[in-house]
């Protein structure tokens, strides 16, 4: 399997530095900083990529899964909000909520909710995650 690489670099102390990630695909660079991370700075943070890789994770393992079910989707449109909070140690990635919504052709309410929570549990970015309260809505569109 393939290994995904990225990388960091931060110059400064935590309050006055700046720093830059990178995709190791060079599809995606980046400026983060305290003012990004913990305040509404400008530039991305680590918390808003996670949330981006499990967002298309999440999207990614619940279309798998009902493809695999006989159940072809037309759009699965995940957001992934990613709560820092403070700890005894620092801070934490205490929680993240997964909202979906698909439209799934011929699949009823129960179905789509059953198929959303195993791709909740069974995405990778979700067990990398594990230590962290991760909660789903899903919501089934109707085709217009």
């Amino acid at each position: 399997m393939a290994v995904r690489n990225a990388r960091a670099v931060w110059n400064g102390d935590l309050k006055n530095g700046k720093g830059q990630m990178k995709l190791g695909s060079g599809a995606w660079e980046g400026s983060y900083s305290f003012s990004s991370r913990f305040e509404e700075g400008t530039g991305t943070n680590p918390e808003e990529l996670i949330g981006a890789a499990h967002a298309g994770c999440f999207s990614m393992a619940l279309s798998a899964g009902l493809s695999k079910a006989g159940f072809n989707p037309t759009r699965v449109e995940t957001e992934a909000r990613v709560h820092l909070q403070k700890a005894d140690d620092g801070f934490k990635i205490g929680r993240i909520e997964l909202t979906t919504e698909a439209e799934i052709p011929g699949i009823d309410e129960a179905t789509f909710k059953e198929h959303a929570e195993k791709a909740k549990s069974g995405c990778p970015v979700s067990k990398a995650l594990a230590g962290v309260d991760i909660q789903l809505t899903a919501r089934l569109k109707q085709p217009v």
